[in-house]
Protein backbone atom coordinates (compact mmCIF):
# COMPACT_ATOMS: atom_id res chain seq x y z
CA UNK A 1 0.00 0.00 0.00
CA UNK A 2 2.91 2.16 0.62
CA UNK A 3 3.97 1.46 -2.41
CA UNK A 4 1.55 2.61 -4.18
CA UNK A 5 0.89 6.07 -2.42
CA UNK A 6 4.80 6.54 -3.53
CA UNK A 7 4.24 5.83 -7.01
CA UNK A 8 1.03 8.41 -6.74
CA UNK A 9 3.46 10.86 -5.18
CA UNK A 10 6.25 10.88 -7.56
CA UNK A 11 3.80 10.84 -10.56
CA UNK A 12 2.46 14.14 -9.17
CA UNK A 13 5.79 15.51 -8.86
CA UNK A 14 6.69 14.41 -12.04
CA UNK A 15 3.42 16.01 -13.96
CA UNK A 16 4.23 19.32 -11.86
CA UNK A 17 7.92 19.28 -13.57
CA UNK A 18 6.19 20.07 -16.89
CA UNK A 19 8.07 22.55 -19.43
CA UNK A 20 6.97 26.18 -17.79
CA UNK A 21 6.78 27.90 -21.23
CA UNK A 22 3.46 29.04 -21.38
CA UNK A 23 2.52 30.10 -25.42
CA UNK A 24 -0.68 31.87 -25.00
CA UNK A 25 0.67 33.66 -22.04
CA UNK A 26 3.00 35.55 -24.14
CA UNK A 27 2.07 39.25 -24.63
CA UNK A 28 1.62 40.15 -28.87
CA UNK A 29 0.06 43.43 -29.27
CA UNK A 30 -1.54 44.44 -33.15
CA UNK A 31 0.53 47.20 -33.84
CA UNK A 32 -1.42 47.90 -37.36
CA UNK A 33 -3.33 46.13 -39.84
CA UNK A 34 -7.22 44.98 -39.81
CA UNK A 35 -8.24 42.37 -37.24
CA UNK A 36 -9.84 38.91 -39.48
CA UNK A 37 -12.41 38.76 -36.59
CA UNK A 38 -13.21 42.92 -37.10
CA UNK A 39 -13.26 42.49 -41.29
CA UNK A 40 -15.22 39.64 -41.31
CA UNK A 41 -18.15 40.70 -39.19
CA UNK A 42 -20.73 43.51 -40.04
CA UNK A 43 -20.40 46.29 -36.92
CA UNK A 44 -24.36 47.35 -37.30
CA UNK A 45 -25.55 44.09 -37.07
CA UNK A 46 -27.25 42.55 -33.89
CA UNK A 47 -28.34 39.34 -34.69
CA UNK A 48 -26.64 38.84 -37.41
CA UNK A 49 -23.21 38.80 -35.85
CA UNK A 50 -20.40 36.53 -37.89
CA UNK A 51 -22.17 37.10 -41.08
CA UNK A 52 -19.35 37.20 -43.58
CA UNK A 53 -19.22 40.85 -45.37
CA UNK A 54 -16.14 39.89 -47.79
CA UNK A 55 -16.91 39.98 -51.37
CA UNK A 56 -16.67 36.59 -53.47
CA UNK A 57 -13.64 35.88 -55.18
CA UNK A 58 -14.22 36.41 -59.15
CA UNK A 59 -13.39 32.88 -60.23
CA UNK A 60 -14.68 33.09 -63.97
CA UNK A 61 -10.37 32.71 -65.37
CA UNK A 62 -9.74 29.31 -63.76
CA UNK A 63 -6.70 29.99 -64.90
CA UNK A 64 -5.28 33.21 -63.78
CA UNK A 65 -7.02 31.86 -60.50
CA UNK A 66 -4.75 28.91 -60.44
CA UNK A 67 -1.59 30.61 -61.50
CA UNK A 68 -2.07 33.42 -58.41
CA UNK A 69 -3.15 30.14 -56.14
CA UNK A 70 0.51 28.80 -57.46
CA UNK A 71 2.71 31.76 -57.03
CA UNK A 72 1.19 33.15 -53.83
CA UNK A 73 0.40 30.92 -50.94
CA UNK A 74 2.18 34.10 -48.61
CA UNK A 75 0.48 36.42 -46.38
CA UNK A 76 2.42 38.80 -45.19
CA UNK A 77 1.97 40.48 -41.09
CA UNK A 78 3.50 43.71 -40.19
CA UNK A 79 6.44 44.10 -37.70
CA UNK A 80 5.21 42.32 -33.86
CA UNK A 81 1.40 41.50 -35.41
CA UNK A 82 -0.53 38.87 -36.36
CA UNK A 83 -3.36 40.86 -38.15
CA UNK A 84 -4.19 40.06 -41.24
CA UNK A 85 -3.63 43.11 -43.98
CA UNK A 86 -6.37 43.23 -46.70
CA UNK A 87 -4.08 43.18 -49.68
CA UNK A 88 -3.88 39.37 -47.93
CA UNK A 89 -7.98 38.50 -48.18
CA UNK A 90 -8.07 38.16 -52.41
CA UNK A 91 -5.57 35.03 -51.49
CA UNK A 92 -6.96 33.90 -48.48
CA UNK A 93 -10.53 33.93 -50.61
CA UNK A 94 -9.11 31.84 -53.17
CA UNK A 95 -7.56 29.58 -51.23
CA UNK A 96 -10.43 28.85 -49.19
CA UNK A 97 -12.91 28.19 -52.05
CA UNK A 98 -10.15 26.06 -54.06
CA UNK A 99 -10.13 24.12 -50.20
CA UNK A 100 -13.76 23.82 -50.22
CA UNK A 101 -14.54 22.67 -53.24
CA UNK A 102 -13.02 19.04 -52.36
CA UNK A 103 -12.91 17.94 -48.78
CA UNK A 104 -10.08 15.57 -48.72
CA UNK A 105 -7.68 18.57 -49.67
CA UNK A 106 -5.91 19.77 -46.65
CA UNK A 107 -3.79 22.46 -45.55
CA UNK A 108 -1.36 23.04 -43.13
CA UNK A 109 -0.10 27.14 -42.52
CA UNK A 110 2.93 27.74 -41.31
CA UNK A 111 3.77 30.88 -39.10
CA UNK A 112 6.79 32.83 -39.35
CA UNK A 113 8.79 35.61 -37.53
CA UNK A 114 11.49 37.59 -38.12
CA UNK A 115 14.86 37.69 -35.98
CA UNK A 116 14.06 40.21 -33.54
CA UNK A 117 12.66 38.71 -30.42
CA UNK A 118 12.92 35.77 -27.85
CA UNK A 119 12.10 31.70 -29.34
CA UNK A 120 9.44 31.40 -27.51
CA UNK A 121 7.91 34.50 -28.51
CA UNK A 122 8.26 34.22 -31.83
CA UNK A 123 6.60 30.73 -31.88
CA UNK A 124 3.95 32.04 -30.56
CA UNK A 125 3.79 34.90 -32.58
CA UNK A 126 4.29 32.84 -35.38
CA UNK A 127 1.39 30.42 -33.98
CA UNK A 128 -1.08 33.73 -33.90
CA UNK A 129 -0.15 34.32 -37.59
CA UNK A 130 -1.04 30.36 -38.44
CA UNK A 131 -4.39 30.90 -36.39
CA UNK A 132 -5.41 33.95 -37.91
CA UNK A 133 -5.54 32.62 -41.36
CA UNK A 134 -6.95 29.93 -40.15
CA UNK A 135 -9.42 31.61 -38.76
CA UNK A 136 -9.97 32.90 -41.89
CA UNK A 137 -10.66 30.19 -43.76
CA UNK A 138 -12.98 28.88 -40.84
CA UNK A 139 -14.99 31.94 -41.59
CA UNK A 140 -15.23 31.63 -45.10
CA UNK A 141 -16.39 28.16 -44.74
CA UNK A 142 -13.42 25.83 -44.44
CA UNK A 143 -13.81 22.71 -42.40
CA UNK A 144 -11.98 22.99 -39.33
CA UNK A 145 -10.68 19.58 -40.30
CA UNK A 146 -8.85 20.65 -43.48
CA UNK A 147 -6.47 22.99 -41.98
CA UNK A 148 -3.58 22.82 -39.37
CA UNK A 149 -1.75 25.47 -37.92
CA UNK A 150 1.85 25.68 -37.04
CA UNK A 151 4.89 27.83 -36.16
CA UNK A 152 8.23 27.62 -37.42
CA UNK A 153 8.70 31.30 -35.50
CA UNK A 154 11.82 32.57 -36.70
CA UNK A 155 13.70 29.01 -37.17
CA UNK A 156 12.94 28.73 -41.36
CA UNK A 157 13.17 32.01 -42.92
CA UNK A 158 12.49 32.83 -45.97
CA UNK A 159 15.32 35.43 -47.03
CA UNK A 160 18.45 35.76 -45.00
CA UNK A 161 19.47 39.23 -43.52
CA UNK A 162 19.09 41.97 -41.34
CA UNK A 163 17.37 44.78 -43.27
CA UNK A 164 14.10 45.65 -43.01
CA UNK A 165 12.90 43.97 -46.49
CA UNK A 166 14.44 40.56 -45.57
CA UNK A 167 12.56 40.57 -42.01
CA UNK A 168 9.74 41.98 -44.08
CA UNK A 169 9.18 38.62 -46.29
CA UNK A 170 10.25 36.75 -43.20
CA UNK A 171 7.15 38.01 -40.88
CA UNK A 172 4.31 35.13 -42.91
CA UNK A 173 2.24 32.82 -42.97
CA UNK A 174 2.77 30.43 -45.87
CA UNK A 175 -0.30 27.73 -47.04
CA UNK A 176 0.83 24.38 -48.02
CA UNK A 177 -1.36 22.05 -49.04
CA UNK A 178 -0.50 18.15 -48.47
Amino acid sequence: MNRLIWAAAVAVLLSACSSGVRLNDVPVEHKSGTDVSQTLVDPNASSRVGQSTVTGVALDNAHATAAMMATNRTVYFDYDSFAIRPEAQPVIEAHSKFIKADASRKVAIEGHTDERGGREYNLALGQKRAEAVRRAMSLLGVSENQIEAVSFGKEKPAVLGSTEDAMAKNRRAEINYR
